[in-house]
């Protein structure tokens, strides 16, 4: 999804956190939202590259994403990691620490060891 305007990627955002919206949901959830006849030019640019498909729910159309949020997920990480990370998934890593480590409790921490110790044992 490299190929999208700002907000083209703010519009994907909130269909990915929303699973689905129409033109008005999407431009109420937009911060300094543009026109609705901009919102759904938008979508439709959006439907014609391939990011987002249609469906009528009475007499309204609701868009929704069209590649999976889990693949879709996996290609941003590797996108962020490729672009600011020279590729390198320790530098990701050590980031994520960094950033948040005042706020990642105990739990999520022994997760975290948990894969790390399930990647060593796979990738022997």
């Amino acid at each position: 999804m490299t190929d999208l305007s700002r907000r083209e990627r703010q519009i994907m955002d909130i269909l990915y956190q929303r699973g689905k919206s129409s033109a008005m949901e999407v431009r109420e959830a937009m911060p300094d939202p543009p026109s609705y006849s901009a919102v759904r030019a938008m979508l439709r640019i959006l439907e014609e590259k391939g990011h987002v498909k249609h469906q009528a729910e009475g007499l309204k159309y609701v868009y929704l994403p069209t590649v999976a949020r889990e693949k879709a997920k996996r290609s941003a990480v590797k996108h962020l990691m490729e672009t600011f990370f020279k590729d390198s998934p320790e530098q990701v890593m050590a980031a994520l620490l960094d950033v948040s480590s005042t706020r990642l409790t105990r739990e999520e921490l022994e997760r975290m060891a948990e894969m790390i110790e399930r990647a060593k044992e796979e990738g022997k």
